[in-house]
């Protein structure tokens, strides 16, 4: 992991690898062109002032993402300039206020394009302490690498590649204030959040012959150890002996069996109580609905609810937040084989209610189905459930946002405004009464199919059939924005991106502070 510093040095005198500096497109009012992002004064004057001209000549417009390598001028201790693009310049930008996104964006760019350096100094606009966690966050999840399985196996920090290089050691924020309690806390606060987001990243890119729920539940309890959370694993005998058909039914079919891992934070000071549910589906195959081929490759990503509910706990833990959270990690691999679930079989959930599986392949609804009911009977004050559910919410959102439905809109639209704070993006969905009447069975209380178009939002009604009576509940279908098969931008590396583990921390610091209702 990156190191991270609060730096008040001048950046002309600073031993670093390169100086980080922010650019951006002129807004409307100026003329239009580049201009430097505060941060960077002693840089630009050790350019006379012309560094935006010197910057335009090497083709860099300020566009979101661009990065410009330079040599440093004469003086600086360090050898490089990299000017990362912010995009569009604001309005008050004089006073140091970027969008916190733009800032986490920039920083997550120029650490992956620092691979291999031993420290760098990032000179970018820093108005607050907001400012410094969203640099702070971009800096660490921008420089995560997941090369465990590459080289000789010696999987040591300093062994570690990045497209042959070694993360970037060292990030010192430059203006920002290593004695001030906000700036401080603001980098504590990134460091748990970022290091728990790129663990769950870690989870999601393990191949699933590694990552059984048996491993998972070990990774998880020995976490939850170590940070004081209480832990407690169901295995197959636990949760036959307690009715769990719908988890039991999904694994039924894999040698490996599943697990329900519940993870419980308490804080002696909370007023709230959060319950977060996570799809655990290690792998994939479709069950005896079998995938078609090209659908198969990327389904050890079926478990990233579950990884980010893990994260988020553990987070909330090391923050230290006055709520109380509880995690639950619905775990089972699908797989096709004798003993497997068959479309027609009818299951038992552990709500009682009975459901006929007409499509095996839809069975991340039917291990959060019980873990649902179960996280129900401790009447916490909402449930939030994360999953990489549907395909349609992929085709209706795309690639980079995840959809959220709830029973209660005002919770929805909280849940929609803490990811935008966070820079998750997302998009409030229904839950349309009239797509109910589809999954009605003649020999089951329902199915777990009903009509296909529409079909994350059928997936949603599913679910809201297993959250207790007068309970707040909302659902997060993940399956765009958790796993990125293109190429790195911004802090999201390819693979396993952590999406929906910053949105889970917000909600659980707003339900902390009272922000939440």
């Amino acid at each position: 992991m990156t190191a991270l510093t609060l730096s008040t040095a001048a950046a002309p005198g600073l031993r670093a690898d390169a100086i980080v500096i922010g650019v951006a497109k002129g807004a409307a009012s100026t003329s239009g062109g580049l201009v430097v992002a505060p941060g960077a004064e002693a840089v630009d004057k050790a350019y006379d002032g012309k560094l935006a001209g010197v910057l335009e000549t090497l083709g860099a417009s300020g566009a979101e993402g661009e990065v410009t390598k330079l040599p440093a001028p004469a003086g600086f201790k360090a050898p490089l300039v990299v000017a990362v693009g912010l995009g569009a310049e604001p309005e008050d930008a004089k006073d140091g206020a970027y969008d916190g996104e733009a800032l986490r964006r920039a920083a997550g760019v120029a650490a992956r394009a620092l691979a291999g350096s031993k420290k760098a100094a990032f000179a970018l606009p820093l108005g607050d302490a907001g400012d410094v966690g969203a640099v702070a966050e971009g800096v660490l999840l921008g420089a995560y690498a997941f090369d465990v399985y590459k080289g000789n196996g010696d999987n040591t920090q300093d062994k570690k590649k990045k497209n042959g290089k070694a993360p970037l050691a060292e990030a010192a924020l430059l203006g920002g204030k290593p004695r001030d309690k906000e700036h401080k806390a603001a980098i504590e606060r990134a460091t748990a959040v970022s290091e728990e987001l790129n663990r769950a990243r870690d989870l999601i890119n393990t191949p699933p012959n590694d990552l059984t729920p048996e491993s998972f539940a070990a990774i998880a309890s020995a976490a939850a150890k170590e940070h004081g959370i209480k832990v407690q694993v169901l295995d197959e005998k636990a949760l036959a002996k307690g009715g769990y058909g719908g988890i039991l039914g999904v694994g039924s079919g894999s040698a490996a069996g599943p697990r329900l891992v519940k993870l419980t934070y308490t804080s002696s000071k909370a007023a709230k109580h959060l319950a977060f549910v996570g799809k655990g589906i290690t792998y994939d195959s479709g069950g005896i609905s079998l995938k078609p081929a090209g659908h198969n490759e990327t389904m050890k990503c079926d478990m990233s609810g579950a990884a980010a509910v893990f994260a988020a706990v553990v987070a909330a833990a090391r923050i230290g937040l006055d709520v109380n959270v509880t995690g639950w990690l619905a775990l089972a691999e699908n797989m096709p084989s004798g003993s497997a679930v068959r479309p027609g079989d009818v299951l038992r959930m552990y709500s009682g209610k009975t459901v006929e599986v007409l499509n095996t392949d839809a069975e991340g609804r039917l291990v959060l189905a019980d873990a649902l009911w179960a996280a129900s009977q401790e009447e916490p004050d909402a449930i939030v459930d994360v999953a990489t559910l549907t395909g349609a919410m992929v085709l209706a959102l795309g690639n980079r946002t995840f959809g959220v439905m709830a029973n209660d809109d005002a919770f929805r639209s909280a849940i929609v405004e803490a990811a935008e704070e966070v820079g998750e993006a997302s998009w409030p969905m229904p839950l349309p009464e009239h797509l109910r009447k589809g999954m009605d069975s003649p020999t089951a209380d329902l199915a777990n199919m009903g009509e296909r178009m529409g079909g994350g939002l059928v997936a949603g009604l599913f679910l809201r059939e297993f959250v207790g009576e007068g309970v707040t509940w909302a659902h997060i279908d993940i399956a765009g924005p958790a796993f990125n098969e293109g190429g790195p931008f911004g802090y999201t590396p390819k693979g396993g991106t952590g999406s929906g583990v910053r949105t889970l921390v917000r909600l659980a610091e707003l339900t902390a502070s009272g922000d939440l209702g």
